[in-house]
């Protein structure tokens, strides 16, 4: 069986030098190769099967007989690496937390271990009857987030 580790090892050696990056990459059982890359920019269909014919030719179809195929992170699939997460600071995100809490939000600040988000919300105020518009600032840690992703809005 192919080893997920020399299928990204031979895809950053590819990228080396380029904005590319690897996302995710899984195998199955059947040998299916699934690559997953993202870039700082934008991901092309040629830089896609370039990437792909470049693996399959370091790789013996002899000893093991597999399927290939590399792809770009889509808009609306969810981040994966702290690096995603950059690219879209000052965007519109959508968080889901562990708590079941969904949030759309600006991405403001991403470090190493958490999130900064800015979003609005009607909640009550000290001295008012109704409910105020407020603007909230909040962190959030990695482990409390179940996905997030992108959020475009089509209005």
């Amino acid at each position: 069986m192919v080893e997920v580790k020399k299928v990204i090892e031979l895809a950053e050696k590819q990228m080396e030098g380029t904005d590319l990056f690897v996302v995710e990459c899984k195998i199955s059982p059947a040998n299916e190769i699934e690559l997953v890359i993202d870039s700082d920019t934008s991901v092309g269909i040629d830089t896609c099967v370039g990437l792909s014919r470049a693996i399959e030719a370091e790789l013996d179809r002899d000893e093991e007989d597999f399927s290939l195929m590399v792809a770009s992170a889509g808009i609306g699939s969810e981040l994966r690496s702290v690096r995603q997460y950059r690219k879209l600071i000052g965007r519109s995100v959508e968080v889901l937390l562990t708590s079941g809490v969904k949030v759309l939000a600006r991405l403001d600040e991403v470090t190493d271990e958490d999130i900064t988000i800015f979003y609005e919300e009607k909640r009550a105020v000290e001295g008012c009857k109704r409910k105020q518009l407020v603007q909230v600032t909040d962190t959030y840690p990695f482990s409390e987030i179940k996905y997030t992703k992108e959020y475009l809005d089509f209005k």
